[in-house]
């Protein structure tokens, strides 16, 4: 019987079919209501008449004309373009600096107190206007913009004159700006502009105050649970907030004063930052990748949109970021809704909640584009449906994220749940199984003492094989060291042959010229023979061949006196040897095995010990082979190294130390290393037994054998010998 399986937390979260969707719709929607009852009530007070009459009502002017002026006569204009019937005048992308008559109703506006003219686009660098007197005099009422430093850069959101007198209603804009010119002017009574800015002022700092505790809040739960999602919302938060009031002109006041650059790009690059962690947002939020691959992949391609924003904004090409800001836009405004819809209809339950936070969000913009047709539903107040929007959508998405901790809470239990009930059932089964094994091991018990006699009888003829494979390790060493001296000294027979040669052919000349008188002439011959053979040379060459020879003889004759020291096969007791002859022709044997090994010693003056000489030097062949060969196969290893160390240990002890640079032992390797069989070389290349065998041969000696390794630092064996022996002892 098998427990029962893991339950997936992520999975158990997403899919809910079986939810009634509308009971969850009206939870939702009235379950919150408590905390949404202040934002609704911001938004209608934003929304509301604050004074009765004619008074609360603007004159917004629907009468422009884009003129074109010479030599600064603004009486001799010429209009290039009319806007007769259009309260939104939209001019686009302008180069040069433009010039716009508008024709105010004086007689609509009911009063005779002072009057601001509001020019409703923040972003304008420069902007001076204009009024045309009774005389038909053009008289300048001061200059506005953002690059106009002292009295044109006031607290107000746009560029507002005060005018104490509107004349013919004629009016003149003299403009320039690098972002699109798009503008509505609206004139009001004194008393109404002041009173309406500084509502507008206590909306923004609410909206900012309501923002910025969601922000917080959300952050706080980052911390608190570490789910990726919460961040990527803190920052959605942060740069919606940060576009919408660049979009209403707050960033301005706020953040940026006088550095009108950082202000014109704020509201393009807020809005494609804040774009770019909604799509994440979104695709985290609702699981798109999971519930709706396709869908997924359209918003990563909304995403890409965004990131083009950014490009295009920060190079300067203004007009293409705000079309690709317009598309995606749009993209966003279907695609996040379609995929609420689809991820609610999956059983997918905080889908329902960004559902709504997301159609609140879509009725601000719709309001806000209305106001941008023509169309007044909120009258000045129109831009704050959006920032009430979005405020809602935020509060809604905060929820959803507060309830995604209750889920993950519950998901838990349940899953601790079912984990507790899967232990309880694997219990009970091994249980059960205990008493099977019980009646198993004792069958195998039998069964092992058997094949433990069998592993006895087996490990003797394994030492015998040992013993046969060091033979043939130090008949191959022997085999390789004498052939190269061989080889040396039979290469150079066949020049020795060619240069006698030559030497006898000189001496046979001479023989025969010997037999005749010595003339001028024959001693000349003969000199120019041994020129021309060289003779002295000759001689050189034989002497440096026969030196060779004599070289090649004598590596010859070390090899053997090292193979006779090594094995030692003539002496069977217990004597007195020099340790450091035996190390020397173990070292001598390995050799050709070294490669790229470098070997250190270190002999400090040791007396002689009494000891069996070729069971120690196959103690030595054994530690020193293995170092070599763990070093050869660790590729990294730059620099290869093996030390041998000796000294005196309390007089009565000698110390012999063989440690590597090489790759070290694991601590349950290093536990194990001299049990018989044991080994960790591949299938065929290690029986397991040479160090078993190294650890009895120390110990016959009365010696003591330690091992220090650690991963990674190498490896170290120590090796302490008596230096008199009680009794001889054979293995």
């Amino acid at each position: 019987m098998k427990p029962a399986p893991k339950e997936n937390l992520q999975y158990c979260m997403i899919w809910r079919p079986e939810v009634d969707m509308k009971s969850q719709f009206t939870k939702i929607c009235f379950g919150r209501r408590i905390l949404l009852l202040p934002l609704i009530v911001l938004a209608l007070f934003s929304c509301s008449n604050q004074k009765g009459g004619a008074q609360n009502k603007n004159v917004k002017i629907n009468n422009y004309e884009l003129i074109e002026i010479k030599n600064d006569d603004l009486n001799a204009a010429t209009v290039l373009k009319d806007f007769s019937t259009n309260e939104l005048l939209n001019l686009g992308m302008r180069s040069d600096t433009v010039y716009v008559r508008a024709f105010a109703d004086v007689q609509e506006l009911g009063t005779k107190e002072p009057f601001f003219l509001e020019v409703k686009n923040p972003t304008l660098r420069y902007l001076e206007l204009f009024v045309k007197d009774f005389s038909g005099t053009y008289v300048s009422q001061g200059k506005k913009g953002t690059v106009i430093i002292g009295d044109g850069l006031n607290s107000h959101l746009a560029p507002s004159f005060l005018v104490d007198n509107l004349g013919t209603g004629d009016l003149v804009f003299k403009l320039y700006s690098e972002e699109p010119i798009s503008f509505e002017t609206s004139i009001y009574a004194e008393s109404v502009f002041e009173e309406m800015d500084s509502r507008r002022m206590l909306l923004a700092n609410i909206y900012i105050g309501i923002m910025l505790a969601l922000f917080l809040y959300n952050l706080v739960l980052y911390f608190s649970v570490r789910d990726r999602v919460y961040l990527v919302y803190c920052l959605y938060i942060l740069f919606i907030s940060l576009a919408q009031l660049s979009l209403a002109g707050y960033s301005k006041l706020f953040l940026f004063g006088d550095n009108y650059r950082f202000f014109e790009v704020s509201a393009v690059l807020f809005s494609a930052v804040s774009g770019i962690f909604a799509v994440t947002f979104i695709r985290t939020f609702l699981k798109t990748k999971i519930i709706i691959p396709k869908l997924d992949k359209v918003l990563l391609g909304i995403g890409v949109i965004y990131g083009l924003v950014l490009f295009t904004r920060v190079f300067s090409f203004v007009e293409l970021s705000y079309r690709l800001t317009d598309l995606a836009g749009m993209l966003v405004a279907v695609f996040f809704f379609l995929s609420a819809i689809m991820a609610a209809k999956s059983g997918y339950r905080p889908a329902l909640y960004f559902l709504i936070a997301w159609s609140f969000f879509l009725i601000g913009v719709v309001i806000f584009v209305l106001k941008n047709m023509g169309i007044e539903v909120f009258q000045d107040l129109a831009s704050f449906p959006m920032l009430v929007g979005t405020a809602l959508e935020a509060i809604l998405l905060s929820l959803a994220l507060a309830n995604r901790i209750n889920i993950l809470k519950k998901e838990k239990e349940q899953q601790q749940q079912g984990k507790l009930e899967a232990l309880k059932e694997n219990e009970r089964l091994v249980r059960e199984q205990n008493v099977i094994l019980e009646e198993k091991v004792k069958l195998r018990t039998e069964e092992l003492e058997l094949t433990l006699k069998n592993l006895q009888n087996t490990q003797t003829q394994l030492v015998n094989q040992e013993k046969m494979a060091s033979l043939g390790q130090l008949t191959a060493g022997i085999a390789h060291e004498i052939n190269n001296p061989i080889n040396f000294v039979s290469s150079n027979i066949s020049p020795l042959k060619r240069d006698l040669h030559d030497v006898l052919e000189i001496v046979d000349e001479y023989r025969q010229k010997g037999k005749e008188e010595f003339s001028e002439a024959t001693r000349k011959a003969l000199n120019d023979l041994e020129e021309d053979l060289e003779f002295s040379y000759l001689v050189e060459e034989i002497d440096m061949l026969l030196r060779g020879m004599e070289e090649g003889a004598k590596r010859t004759v070390e090899i053997v006196k090292g193979l006779r020291l090594f094995s030692r096969v003539d002496e069977q007791d217990v004597k007195k040897v020099d340790l450091h002859d035996g190390l020397n022709s173990t070292m001598i044997l390995l050799n050709s095995a070294m490669g790229r090994v470098n070997v250190e010693k270190h002999y400090s003056e040791i007396p002689m010990v009494e000891c069996l000489a070729g069971k120690i030097n196959q103690v030595f062949m054994n530690i020193i082979s293995n170092a070599i060969q763990a070093l050869q196969e660790q590729e990294n290893n730059e620099h290869p190294l093996v030390e041998i160390l000796t000294s005196v240990v309390d007089k009565d002890w000698v110390r012999i130390e063989i440690k590597d640079n090489g790759p070290g032992m694991p601590d349950h390797v290093k536990e194990r290393i001299f049990e018989p069989f044991f080994t960790t070389k591949q299938v065929g290349k290690g029986t397991g037994l040479g160090l078993s065998i190294v650890y009895k041969i120390i110990e016959n000696h009365q010696g003591t054998l330690e091992v220090f390794s650690e991963e990674g630092r190498g490896t170290s064996f120590v090796i302490t010998l008596p230096i008199y022996q009680k009794t001889a002892r054979n293995e």
